[in-house]
């Protein structure tokens, strides 16, 4: 039996706690780690999210799942929280419940995407994560 692509976001959303936008700062502050998997040229297209993790779509589960040889480093236990990021928050409901079929219990996304953070005035409220800080020390002691 198919389904349709609705039914399949719909199901994926069915299992996901969807995060509103202004919920990102506080999501931030606590150690959640924000991954925009919009392509490149969408990125350059719409603007970028300054301290978020770009992992394009098709290989975001191989770089969060701590359990996979191409994982991230900051990928250290199922209890990360992922927050994932696509442009309107479509393709990003069916990411964060392919990670949280992987294990990833946090993993969730942003309601309305990219597009939500951007009208908030938020895109630049993930410069100050904790990795995204400890990684601009590591790159400046070099």
């Amino acid at each position: 039996m198919s389904i349709t692509i609705e039914q399949m976001l719909e199901g994926a959303r069915a299992r996901i706690e969807r995060m509103d936008a202004t919920d990102l700062p506080v999501a931030v502050a606590r150690g959640a780690i924000v991954v925009d998997i919009r392509p490149q040229a969408q990125r350059d297209r719409e603007g970028t999210l300054p301290g978020a993790l770009a992992i394009e779509r098709n290989v975001l589960e191989w770089r969060c799942d701590p359990l996979s040889g191409a994982r991230l480093a900051l990928a250290v236990d199922h209890d990360v929280e992922w927050i994932v990021v696509c442009s309107e928050g479509y393709t990003s409901s069916l990411a964060a419940a392919a990670l949280q079929d992987l294990g990833l219990h946090r993993a969730t996304d942003i309601a309305g995407g990219y597009q939500a953070i951007k009208a908030a005035g938020l895109v630049g409220s993930v410069i100050g994560a904790r990795h995204c800080v400890r990684e601009l020390a590591t790159v400046a002691s070099h």
